[in-house]
This record gives C-alpha cells, sequence and structure tokens, in this order.
C-alpha cells in the first residue's frame, strides 16, 4: 500500500466513525486524485477530499470536523528534516567568443548540475536603442551600416530595349536593318520591351533637438546608402531643409559626416515639418526629385508648426512619389501612440511606418525600401 492509499483509508476511517458512509470506491478515487494532485497544499487535499469521499450534504457539517482533526493529526505525524535541495548553477554562454573562451569549465563545485544559457552578444547590440549606446557601439554600428545591402527596386521607362527572346513589340527598324544585312531576306525578326530604371530614393532625416539621440546615426545610414553609388537623394531639416547628398557622396566617412554638419545650420534647433516638405517639394520634389521616387522621412512627429501645413504638404508629397516610408525611432516604445501634431497629420500620407531607433530596425527599413 503506497503513502496515498494509507492516507485515504485512514480518513476513510475517521469518517465512517463519525458516522459517514464510504464505500471503498469512494477511497480508491480519493487516493488516485492525492497521487495526481499531491499533499502539499491543505486546500487542494481538502477539495479532493470533499468531491470524492461526501454524496450527502446533510455531511458536510461532519465532514468539516473530521477533516480538521485528520489534518491536524497528519501534520504532526510528519517528520521535521526538510528535504534535501537541488543546487543548480546557472552559465551564461556567448557564441561570439573564442572556442578557448567556451570551454572553460565553471565553479560548479557545489551545485548538482549546471544550466546553459546561450545567447549572442551581437544579437543583443543588434536590437540596442541607440539612445543607449556608448561611442564605442555608436562606431561599431556605423560600421555594420556599411554592410546593409541596400536593393533599390526598379521601374518601367518608356525607353525600349532589344528583347533576347521572342516576347515584346516587333522592333521594325532593327528588323528592316538585318533584312538589309542579308540582301533583303528577312533571316531574324527583331523585338523590344520596355526598359526598367532604379527608382530614385530620397532621404530626409530630422536633426532637431528631440532628434539629437538618433539623428547622426541615421545621417550614418544615409551616407552607407548615398556613397552605394546608387540613386540616392540626401537632405536634412529642422528649421529649414538642406540638401546634403554632396557632402554624403565621399567615400570616407569621416570627412563626409564632417562636411555634412559643417552644411547643415540648423542642427538640433526646432522643428518646423511642414515649412522643411513644403520647401522640398516647391524646390525639388514636385519638379521631377520625388516622382516615382521612394521618400524616405525619418523623424519623430515632433512639430512647432502648423499642423494642417503638414498635412497638405504631404498630401502634394504622395501624390507624386511612388512610396512614402515614415522612420520614427519613437514607434518601438511600448505603449506609443502617434500624438504628436506633426505625426498624426502625416501619417494619413504614409505608405510604411516603421521603427529606426537601432540596427536591427535599420536592417528592417533596407527591407521595407527594396519590397
Amino acid at each position: 500500500m503506497d503513502d496515498f492509499t494509507s492516507l485515504a483509508v485512514g480518513f476513510a476511517r475517521v469518517l465512517r466513525g463519525a458516522g459517514v458512509s464510504v464505500p471503498i470506491d469512494r477511497v480508491t478515487a480519493f487516493a488516485n486524485a492525492l497521487g495526481v494532485l499531491g499533499i502539499a497544499s491543505r486546500d487542494t487535499v481538502y477539495r479532493c477530499a470533499m468531491a470524492t469521499m461526501i454524496s450527502r450534504p446533510e455531511d458536510f457539517e461532519i465532514f468539516d470536523a473530521c477533516f480538521q482533526s485528520w489534518w491536524s493529526s497528519y501534520q504532526l505525524a510528519m517528520p521535521e528534516s526538510i528535504p534535501e535541495q537541488t543546487r543548480i548553477a546557472l552559465e551564461l554562454v556567448s557564441d561570439d567568443l573564442q572556442e578557448t573562451d567556451s570551454e572553460k569549465e565553471p565553479d560548479d563545485s557545489e551545485a548538482d548540475f549546471t544550466v546553459r544559457l546561450r545567447f549572442s552578444a551581437n544579437e543583443v547590440f543588434a536590437n540596442k536603442d541607440f539612445a543607449k549606446c556608448t561611442q564605442a557601439e555608436l562606431d561599431e554600428a556605423a560600421r555594420a551600416m556599411d554592410r546593409i545591402a541596400l536593393v533599390v527596386p526598379r521601374r518601367r521607362t518608356a525607353r525600349k530595349v532589344p528583347s533576347k527572346v521572342r516576347r515584346g513589340a516587333l522592333d521594325i527598324r532593327r528588323s528592316v536593318k538585318d533584312a538589309i544585312a542579308h540582301h533583303g531576306e528577312p533571316v531574324r525578326v527583331r523585338f523590344h520591351a520596355a526598359g526598367t530604371r532604379p527608382r530614385r530614393i530620397v532621404l530626409l532625416c530630422d536633426v532637431s533637438g528631440s532628434m539629437e539621440p538618433y539623428a547622426r546615426a541615421l545621417i550614418r545610414f544615409m551616407h552607407s546608402a548615398v556613397a552605394g553609388g546608387i540613386r540616392v537623394e540626401a537632405f536634412t531639416f529642422s528649421t529649414s531643409l538642406t540638401r546634403v547628398t554632396k557632402e554624403l557622396n565621399w567615400k570616407d566617412p569621416d570627412v563626409a559626416m564632417s562636411r555634412a554638419s559643417q552644411a547643415v545650420r540648423d542642427w538640433s534647433g526646432g522643428t518646423r515639418i511642414g515649412d522643411a516638405l513644403r520647401q522640398f517639394n516647391e524646390q525639388f520634389g514636385i519638379r521631377g526629385m520625388a516622382r516615382g521616387a521612394i521618400v524616405v522621412i525619418m523623424s519623430d512627429g515632433w512639430d512647432r508648426g502648423e499642423p494642417d501645413l503638414v498635412s497638405r504638404e504631404m498630401a502634394r508629397l504622395s501624390r507624386v512619389a511612388q512610396r512614402v516610408v515614415w522612420v520614427n525611432p519613437l514607434k518601438y516604445t511600448p505603449g506609443y501612440a502617434p500624438l504628436a501634431r506633426g505625426m498624426s497629420a502625416a501619417l494619413p500620407y504614409v505608405s510604411d511606418f516603421v521603427e529606426g531607433h537601432s540596427l536591427r530596425s535599420l536592417i528592417q527599413l533596407a527591407e521595407v525600401i527594396a519590397k
């Protein structure tokens, strides 16, 4: 007879002595319930006994008195010795350590066994907020940005290009030219199809005071895109708009960042998103730079200007651009809502609303641009 069966039989004897009828099948059910739920909790044992041993409401008072007496005597009969505890050692192992370091044995002489938790320091770094990074970590993030492959989607053009397969429209000029070369015989029929060209990418970065923890990291990302040899235009804005494509086109990132800092005269100033967008639309965007382009605006949305101006200029921009992507470094914050005046006014005209606070978010931004 095991311990749970002995307990069930003992309690059944107490109930029967008080005049309660307890069939053997109820004793067996009580023992099985104790085997599943255990006897660590008094309330658990009480409910098991009530559910399995009692069938008549008039026996409830007798059951309570019997259980109180039986449980008290059972507690007194328990040994006072505390069972031996299992000691566990916890070891953190980084995937980025050298092999010799990972093979070192931890000091677990007093532990019964060791649990090893493996993590990647690179993975932790990739998700770290730029505002919480040290200067060394920001330098490492800048070097990692150079490895982000920014794939630019292509757009169809009116210019026709030769088709290598028998597909597309008939190229009469080239077909006749080939026939003349073969004494008038149409030896080969030529075809042409619509050509493609990379879409232009326009990057506008907010360098106002509220964006100070993220502005330099985002401009470093802009340098990687501009210096990568693709069709990228770069601007900064705070109280006014500044074109920095030429300054960021240097291969040396230190020289590019220095020249860009000298060109931007309103760094860490106020924010007038509507005025900057109006200046961009009138001088560059509507004239052709934004037509069919992917426009990426990097800003937290805090604006000291009029929200109606932001809404009106965003509507103009969305009509000519292929897509408008808004990068907000504050979007990752738990409980974030786009309540800033500039952000709420611009959001209806945004195609993609993404984060921009970490290296991982910039990698995802590159994926959004390439889709």
